[in-house]
């Protein structure tokens, strides 16, 4: 439980302080987007693989193995000399991340009893919900306190105590367990994907500070083909051994190939709409790191109430309709927010965007609980585990594309404006355009989820109780989300 609280807190604790790090740095706005992204990317790339590796050399070994690299990573964050030594921190610490995730679900469904279980999730859900909640609010106390005059290193340092604490106690009370039948690595795979990930990502990010040079539309062409090869090999691994990274059969599945997609784009809008709401609200309004933490608060609450009402109350009698107006009330809180900081300008206060972010807020927590059943709920039993891996994955990913997508629709349009003299308006002007652009993604996400079930249901565990490290890792993401 330790761990999964670090983990989440530090997933939600960098974004309020990319101003303070952009400023106190000097870090260009591409370094900005990969202080986030790189994190993304190397836990997508590595989660289902750290599944895998718990399965096979144990999840106990793994997961202090995970932690140790976690804090380590963290302690390279906070003692940062420069962006550049950031940004590979923070890979490291994402790659570090995917070993320890996978593990912790998996633990718990190995340690305990199925009638047990209940309980135990029942407090994991509490601490996931503590940590969405303080981590926004810790990271802008944390930059606002300047502590020992370290500015912003803290939201990584305050790891090292916590990290150390979970490895020590982890090595005194978890009990040691593997997979009776582990699938074997993809190690291949693992490389495809994240060549794929990275010639799509990268010239998307730096290619507007190089002036979108010739060999980026190159990199993005060469991601197509990768992609190819990859289903090529992935093919060629499940005829050899049965243990692809991806189990391509899935795909056949209308409404997993449809929730896959679902799952990628929202990512892709998350990844949009918080960097540039965050930088918007610090660069733009000039407000401090605490201020524009406590401005989130009504979204968070607004999630977390959605989430639970979904779940409970509407799926079970509105089935897909849920999910469809939750896009829509997105778009809608999006849309609220586009005239709200064009009417008001840089005079807007806090408590004039509480109704953007509520209804923004309701809209998502009416998305997040229940899509992933609806994604699994027509997958065959025994490829649930790999399904629920491949959902996080893409999740991740479409996150990480988000942010590099933030060069496009936000940077470009702030620097156009900045160089017309248009001052602190300019990041205002691009959070609009911004928002515009995550208001079209989310009702393509609408349009997507007709491919969903009308009424899902919820997935039912392999038949013989054990959970595999990717299922329980997705089990943990989506309460994460």
């Amino acid at each position: 439980m330790t761990a999964a609280f670090m983990d989440l807190v530090d997933v939600t604790i960098v974004n309020i302080a990319l101003p303070t790090i952009r400023q106190d740095e000097g870090a260009t706005d591409g370094q900005i987007q990969w202080i986030t992204a790189g994190y993304a990317l190397a836990f997508a790339a590595l989660l289902i693989t750290g599944g895998r590796l718990g399965d096979i050399f144990g999840r106990k070994r793994l997961f202090l193995l995970g932690i140790t690299g976690f804090t380590i990573a963290s302690a390279l964050c906070g003692f940062a000399a420069n962006p550049e030594m950031l940004v590979a921190s923070r890979i490291l610490q994402g790659g570090m991340a995917a070993l320890m995730v996978p593990q912790v679900l998996s633990i718990v469904h190995a340690t305990f009893p199925a009638h047990e279980r209940g309980k135990v999730f029942g407090l994991f859900g509490a601490i996931v919900g503590l940590g969405a909640v303080t981590g926004p609010l810790l990271g802008a106390l944390l930059t606002e306190w300047n502590i020992a005059g370290l500015e912003w290193r803290p939201i990584f340092l305050i790891n090292l105590p916590v990290g150390i604490a979970a490895l020590i106690l982890g090595s005194r009370v978890i009990t040691e367990s593997k997979a009776p039948k582990a699938l074997k690595l993809d190690l291949v795979g693992v490389v495809l994907v994240t060549l794929a990930m990275l010639a799509l990502v990268y010239p998307l990010t730096q290619g507007r500070e190089n002036g979108w040079p010739v060999w980026g539309f190159v990199m993005m062409a060469a991601s197509v083909v990768i992609v190819v090869v990859l289903v090529a090999y992935e093919r060629a691994k499940t005829r050899r051994d049965g243990s692809p990274l991806i189990e391509l059969s899935l795909f056949k599945v209308k409404s997993f190939a449809g929730g896959i997609a679902v799952q990628t784009v929202f990512g892709l809008a998350m990844g949009i709409f918080f960097l540039t709401w965050t930088l918007y609200m610090q660069l733009g309004l000039g407000w401090s790191a605490l201020r524009a933490g406590l401005t989130g608060v009504p979204f968070s609450i607004a999630v977390s109430v959605a989430a639970g009402i979904s779940v409970q109350k509407l799926v079970p009698v509105f089935g897909r309709k849920v999910l469809q107006a939750g896009a829509l009330l997105f778009a809608a809180g999006i849309l609220i927010y586009v005239w709200e900081a064009g009417h008001y300008g840089l005079g807007i206060a806090s408590w004039q965007m509480a109704l953007p972010l509520v209804v923004m807020g309701l809209g998502m927590g009416l998305i997040v609980a229940p899509l992933t059943d609806a994604i699994l709920s027509e997958v065959p039993r025994e490829h649930a585990g790999s399904a629920s891996g491949l959902i996080n994955t893409v999740m991740q990913m479409g996150n990480a594309l988000g942010l590099s997508l933030v060069s496009v629709v936000f940077f470009n349009v702030v620097e156009d404006h900045l160089r017309q003299g248009a001052g602190s308006v300019a990041f205002i002007d691009g959070f609009r355009h911004a928002l515009l652009w995550a208001a079209a993604v989310m009702v393509g996400i609408f349009l997507l989820m007709f491919a969903l079930p009308k009424n899902p249901v919820v997935a039912s565990e392999p038949a013989d109780g054990e959970v595999p490290a990717q299922d329980a890792a997705e089990e943990e993401r989506e309460l994460v989300g």
